[in-house]
């Protein structure tokens, strides 16, 4: 991994920032733009007052959206005098039925989608949920209104249901009108909607791309990474959907399916936020018992989301299961993390982080059934927490960046190193010697120095290649190299050194230049020792879970329980023995007797063998 890439993706992450900050300046500046061609009454068209659920009449104070949680509530007035100077009045509807009517009769709305006497042939095949009022946009033009009504001479009356039984609704979430001379509802969603829906459309570029690829770069796939992008779409994708909820129905023309949409982006949000809390827990147990949770949650959205598309029951409707289930489910999880942020500060701050959104579903859920206010809470809370996740994770891979870039600093210090020892190792062993030999063969036979020369070229060669070679070779290059070096050992030592070769097994793996040290001691120290030399004989044999390469000679020996104090570096039989370890998993054993001579047996096993084009 370069540094450079790194880099980039850092900056792209302040370039994405940019970006939403200037989003969001256009967000807020949109509203200066709309008021010339439309006019958003936030709830009630109408000057007059309400009755909720037949209590007591309220005024209606048109600066100010009615709060009020209700069952059914009763709107009498007359119409906005600005009504006359626009031609569309737009009603934005979600989960209630509403009936805009005279007293007398005269004039009457609905937004049912069918009447109580329509033969059942003529319903669509959409409208199969007739009892479920859905997500609607109802477009009215004004010249339908009955001219007293426009000139604001006779009084309507507004009717809201809001049909389900167990929680209930604030006026606010559920009802809107917009007045305009053309198409308003575009006019509002292109100058105040659609800016934050953009907004977030980058969230959702942002968390799909920016975290998984930044663990990507850092060298590894992390999973929690991924699923905090996966968090990031998702509440990108509820916050587009909160924006848009009002228009939905300009686009998806079954209300119903509006609806379905809608809740289940809610419940994938909330499955992200779940799978994200479960990424950080760190025990076996603890995992396995999220994991769980998750599922059955998960299980439960499935279930509900069967029973709307098979028209049994509408999301709206079990609302009420699903809360249950989201609280139960975020219990489950707080509970496991809190049992492992014993003594881990980092994991206790990590928990407070998400307190915010925590408490503020707690409070939306309660709203339901006690009525504490008319507006979400859950949408600051979860801005707040994953304004400060994005942050934190944001610093979290920076750090990691770093650290990634002081990992190679070391593993560039350890090939300088490796390279060191290695020259270290040509040196000293039998250079200096080779090439006296070779000037020696210059004078005496000129073809023999030349071919000396070449094969002492090749040596050399493939002793710089294995600097750069990862993974093991097949056995044929080894002894290929091996008998470069013998071959010149031979026009050292002449006829005091016999070499033997009996390859019984060839179709095995093993690291470059591991079976080298093992001839040179053989060499040097075993037949190059004794008076009159001796044999080294290089042998190869496979058995039932293993291949061996033993080197032999009938040398000096050794005691190979005595401590050496010989003054000489062994460091190059030791960085053989934890290659042959680290790469194939193999070992050597070494056995000696003084006087008779030394053998070293490398023993691979099968199971540590791969093909050619992996590693071992």
């Amino acid at each position: 991994m370069k540094k450079t890439l790194g880099s980039k993706v850092f900056t792209a992450a302040i370039a994405a920032f940019v970006i939403l900050s200037l989003v969001f300046v256009i967000v807020q500046c949109a509203p200066f733009f709309v008021t010339d061609f439309t006019n958003n009454k936030m709830n009630v068209m109408l000057h007059g007052e309400y009755s909720v659920e037949d209590g007591e009449w309220k005024s209606i104070d048109p600066s100010k959206s009615v709060n009020d949680h209700f069952h059914k509530i009763i709107v009498r007035g007359k119409l906005d005098e600005t009504a006359a100077a626009f031609e569309i009045l737009a009603v934005s509807s979600k989960d209630v039925w509403f009936y805009l009517k005279t007293a007398d009769g005269e004039f009457e709305i609905n937004n049912r989608r069918f009447a109580p006497d329509m033969p059942e042939e003529y319903f669509f095949p959409a409208d199969r949920m007739l009892n479920t009022p859905g997500y609607q946009v109802f477009q009215i033009n004004t010249d339908q209104f009955p001219e007293k009504v426009r000139s604001g001479e006779k009084e309507l009356i507004l009717e809201v249901e809001y049909p389900y039984h167990l929680a209930t609704k604030s006026f606010s979430d559920c009802f809107s009108v917009t007045y305009s001379r053309y198409d308003g509802l575009y006019n509002q969603l292109f100058f105040k909607s659609l800016p934050s829906a953009l907004l977030f459309v980058l969230v959702c570029f942002f968390g799909l791309f920016f975290f998984p690829v930044s663990g990507f770069v850092l060298g590894k796939i992390n999973y929690k990474y991924l699923c905090f992008g996966l968090l990031c779409f998702f509440w990108g994708l509820y916050m587009i959907t909160q924006s848009l909820s009002n228009f939905i129905n300009l686009w998806l023309f079954d209300v119903t399916m509006c609806l379905f949409a809608v809740k289940i982006i809610n419940y994938l949000f909330l499955a992200s936020i779940f799978l994200y809390l479960k990424s950080n827990l760190s025990k076996p147990l603890t995992r396995a018992i999220a994991n769980c949770a998750v599922a059955v949650f998960f299980l439960t959205v499935v279930i509900a989301a069967v029973l709307h598309l098979t028209n049994r029951v509408d999301l709206t409707a079990s609302e009420p299961n699903m809360f249950i289930g989201i609280a139960v489910c975020a219990l489950i999880l707080i509970t496991l993390l809190v049992t492992e942020i014993r003594g881990n500060r980092n994991a206790l701050v990590f928990l407070i982080s998400w307190t915010p959104l925590i408490l503020t579903l707690v409070l939306d859920i309660i709203d339901q059934y006690v009525h504490l206010a008319g507006s979400y809470f859950f949408n600051y809370g979860a801005a707040i927490t994953m304004a400060y996740q994005i942050v934190s994770l944001i610093i979290d891979l920076r750090k990691q960046y770093l650290e990634a870039i002081r990992y190679q600093q070391m593993q560039k210090e350890l090939y300088e190193a490796k390279v060191s020892v290695m020259v270290s190792q040509i040196q000293p062993h039998f250079m200096y010697n080779a090439l006296s030999s070779i000037a020696m063969m210059c004078t005496l036979n000129p073809e023999t120095a030349q071919e000396a020369t070449v094969n002492f070229a090749d040596y050399l060669r493939g002793n710089m290649d294995s600097l750069k070679q990862t993974s093991p070779v097949p056995f044929e290059v080894e002894l290929e190299h091996l008998k470069k070096y013998i071959y010149i050992e031979k026009l050292r030592f002449a006829d005091l050194l016999n070499v033997e070769y009996d390859i019984q097994a060839t179709d095995f793996m093993l690291p470059l230049l591991s079976i080298q040290p093992l001839v040179e001691n053989a060499v040097k120290h075993g037949v190059g020792m004794a008076e009159d030399g001796g044999t080294v004989k290089i042998s190869t044999r496979e058995t039932e879970n293993a291949f061996e390469v033993i080197v032999e000679d009938n040398g000096v020996g050794f005691d190979v329980n005595e401590k050496k104090n010989d003054g000489r570096s062994h460091v190059g039989m030791e960085n053989t023995k934890k290659r042959l370890h680290d790469m194939c998993g193999g070992e050597v054993i070494i056995t000696s007797v003084i006087g008779k001579g030394t053998t070293a047996k490398v023993i691979l096993p099968k199971e540590g063998q791969i093909d050619e084009n992996t590693m071992c």
